[in-house]
């Protein structure tokens, strides 16, 4: 049985509204996902913006790749989907955006959530764990999301990877960490033969080959938290830390993931755009982006 999808106009998807293929979304590999869910928020607010701010700013973006020497999308073709009515309650706004990705890869496509707060990342990774026994999670992150839920809601975004690790098969190596709790670190402690992290402040003794290792031939599926960046370079975040990563260093990881495991589904989530500031928008766009070329077009210049 087949799925009709709602498609976004050409003018109004992922990417310039003039590029070749803007106007056939049928016939696109990628299927952007914008899911502006913002439920548990502890701090800043403002991640129900931000797909809606990543899209726009996404049309400013060249199409040509410098890295890669072409215009990637070519190889795979995008399309957005328009964003739903979100349900209030978490548990139901999962279960939403758990039958939109199973749709688009039942339709044999890639999906690309764009949140949204961080926990829609255990909503977004159900059809994966069915498909797929042996997946293993990349996540991208200041912070460790390993608490058993947050302020009496146990799908806050501050438990979002223990909700992912609620499926037995799933395995995590988290990247950037820099803030967790003493029940994160000995739930960790307590974790590590499914679980590997690689706090930030190890970053200048971090072996790339090393960390990405557990990815190597396997399903992946890649969640980046944008505040993975550093605070200074990314302040339009929920939380923005100290200490994180440059934006060559997040390319860097996710250029080498993309080469050693076989990704089979992305999201970005926790950008909250703040209103005038339109290069943490850019940003976004530019890294949303670039997943999808690394992924879906490969990383050597051509």
């Amino acid at each position: 049985m087949s799925t009709t999808f709602d498609y976004l106009p050409g003018d109004e998807s992922f990417l310039d509204p003039l590029r070749a293929d803007a106007n056939t979304p049928e016939a696109a590999r990628a299927v952007v996902i914008p899911f502006g869910l913002e439920a548990s928020v502890s701090y800043g607010g403002g991640t129900k913006a931000g797909p809606a701010a990543i899209l726009a700013a996404s049309h400013q973006l060249e199409l040509f790749d410098e890295e890669l020497w072409r215009e990637p999308y070519r190889d795979y073709g995008i399309a957005a989907l328009r964003e739903p009515e979100i349900p209030p309650r978490i548990e139901d706004a999962l279960g939403l955006l758990e039958t939109t990705v199973e749709n688009v890869l039942a339709a044999g496509r890639f999906p690309f959530v764009i949140g949204g707060e961080h926990s829609l990342t255990p909503g977004a990774i159900r059809p994966f764990v069915r498909r797929h026994p042996d997946l293993v999670v990349l996540q991208l992150d200041a912070h460790a999301d390993l608490r058993d839920g947050y302020l009496g809601e146990r799908y806050s975004h501050a438990a979002a990877m223990r909700r992912v690790l609620d499926h037995d098969g799933v395995s995590l190596v988290q990247v950037g960490i820099r803030a967790l709790c003493q029940d994160e670190a000995d739930f960790y402690d307590a974790n590590r033969h499914r679980t590997s992290m690689h706090l930030a402040v190890d970053r200048p003794r971090w072996d790339i080959e090393a960390m990405l290792a557990p990815l190597k031939g396997r399903p992946v599926y890649i969640t980046v938290d944008i505040d993975a960046l550093d605070g200074s370079s990314m302040p339009a975040t929920g939380t923005p830390t100290p200490g994180g990563m440059t934006y060559p260093d997040l390319l860097m990881i996710l250029r080498r993931a993309a080469e050693v495991g076989h990704v089979v589904g992305m999201d970005l989530v926790e950008f909250a755009p703040i209103p005038g500031f339109h290069a943490y928008d850019a940003l976004a766009a530019h890294l949303a982006s670039k997943m999808l070329n690394y992924v879906l077009s490969g990383t050597r210049r051509r």
